[in-house]
């Protein structure tokens, strides 16, 4: 089967969850070609459709994917070959796209969303929208690739992971490390939250006198680093931090549960569902800084590894188990 893989890549390379999708499709027996839009807005999606049908013209595929609801919209313009469409959070709770994202609900010939909160806000009751797509839709968040363990890594000079010195002076043991769960510079994130939690921690609880909470947190930043880095990061970290404003279903989380980091995140997309049952790993109904806080101290009191890695799989979360359910809804519609 040939898929055509439609996204943005204005960056200059395609989101690395749909890299690695594409990739476990491929184990799958796949033919993968990838359309990358370059254009930012609707216009400038739109302004693609020619390059696409060449695209089309010279690949033959049997079905389009594409990614985010623009990238659906793009797609589905043609009507030679069949689209499914992935809606990945920001295209629904965005109002601004959102109302391209329901266009191309209703052209595709099957919907993928990445969490509930998603189907719930893009699926409300009695619409139109809810009507046109019946059950042309699937629930089924992104899979993460399930990493080696952490002895495995070791093999690599640390050097060559440039990690800049935390990984080193972790050993020192005087600092707890919490990884930021995105950018310092993205909005959305809120990690201006993150920061007023982490200094509400370190001036209140390294000042007790329990054993579990007796050093500071230092905050790090995930971003500019590749795949095994990530991977290193979250073996060595002590916790994760999300406290996004919004989300879908995050990969940051089911990456870190992979590798077996504790997590902290307020209720934010799919989040709840995805460590429901993890030890070590809280979700905060609270934005204030204070119960972030507290989640932490509880996080950071975790001895070991969790068992985020074995719930991936339980989910059948990894990518092979996802490419699989995704070769099963391809297969439906060509």
């Amino acid at each position: 089967m040939k898929i055509l893989i439609v996204g943005n890549n204005k960056l200059g390379h395609f989101a690395p969850f749909v890299e690695e999708q594409a990739r476990a499709l491929q184990m799958q027996g796949c033919e993968v070609m990838f359309f990358g839009v370059q254009g930012k807005g609707i216009m400038g999606y739109l302004r693609c459709l020619p390059a696409l049908k060449c695209a089309i013209q010279q690949h033959q595929p049997d079905l389009i994917h594409a990614h985010y609801g623009l990238s659906g919209l793009l797609a589905n313009l043609q009507r030679r070959v069949p689209v499914v469409t992935t809606f990945h959070g920001s295209d629904i709770n965005k109002p601004n796209i959102l109302r391209f994202s329901k266009i191309a609900m209703c052209l595709s010939a099957h919907n993928i969303f990445v969490s509930q909160r998603n189907v719930t806000l893009a699926l409300s009751p009695n619409s139109l929208i809810t009507f046109c797509l019946k059950k042309r839709y699937t629930l089924l968040p992104c899979g993460v690739n399930i990493p080696k363990p952490w002895s495995e890594m070791q093999t690599q000079r640390v050097e060559q992971l440039t990690l800049n010195q935390w990984v080193q002076r972790k050993l020192d043991k005087d600092v707890k490390y919490v990884l930021f769960a995105g950018a310092f510079d993205n909005a959305v994130k809120d990690p201006e939250l993150a920061k007023s939690a982490i200094a509400f921690y370190n001036s209140t609880f390294t000042n007790s006198q329990s054993p579990i909470a007796n050093r500071p947190i230092e905050l790090i930043e995930l971003k500019g680093y590749n795949r095994d880095q990530v991977n290193a990061l979250m073996y060595n970290c002590d916790a994760l931090l999300m406290t996004s404003k919004t989300e879908g279903s995050p990969q940051v989380i089911k990456e870190a549960m992979a590798c077996g980091c504790p997590i902290v995140s307020v209720d934010v997309g799919d989040v709840a569902e995805r460590v429901s049952g993890v030890g070590g790993c809280y979700v905060v109904p609270s934005r204030e800084p204070a119960a972030i806080a507290e989640a932490l101290q509880q996080a950071l009191a975790f001895s070991g590894k969790t068992n985020g890695r074995q719930r991936i799989i339980e989910m059948g979360l990894s990518n092979e188990q996802v490419a699989e359910r995704l070769m099963a809804i391809y297969k439906q519609l060509v």
